[in-house]
Order: C-alpha cells, then sequence, then structure tokens
C-alpha cells in the first residue's frame, strides 16, 4: 500500500485506513511505537503484558484443538 502524507497544522500526518485499524485492533486509545532505521519507520501498536498473555492463550488454545492429536503422538 502507497500512502501519501497530508498537512496537519506544521507538521505532516500518515492516515490509517480504518480496515488496517481493526485488523490491528487499534482504537484512538492505543499507543503507537514508531521506531526507525535511519531509512525506514516501523510502527506498531503498544500492547500491555495482559494484552500479549491473552493473545498467546488464544494462540495456544487454537493450537491445542486444531493439532491436539498430534501433540499427543509426539509426546508418545
Amino acid at each position: 500500500m502507497i500512502k501519501k502524507l497530508v498537512r496537519h497544522g506544521n507538521s505532516r500526518a500518515l492516515v490509517i485506513d480504518k480496515p488496517i485499524l481493526e485488523l490491528l485492533n487499534i482504537t484512538d486509545e492505543t499507543e503507537i511505537e514508531i521506531i526507525t532505521d535511519g531509512t525506514s519507520l516501523t510502527m506498531r501498536p503498544v500492547r500491555s503484558d495482559a494484552d500479549r498473555r491473552r493473545a498467546f492463550e488464544v494462540a495456544a488454545e487454537d493450537a491445542v484443538s486444531r493439532y491436539g492429536d498430534v501433540f499427543k503422538k509426539l509426546a508418545e
């Protein structure tokens, strides 16, 4: 996706489309971390430890429900 910056007072802003915000579960209150290596920007939502733990638990539950039988066979 290619975007252009828009003027916002004396600054410039990047408008992020709603589908991307929804995909990343970003709201108006979400803090965004911006990292640069001098040639590019990386932006990501800041998540609390509780958010990360819950995301891990959901992924683990999904893995067990999808591959539980395989895990049991590997454990034998």
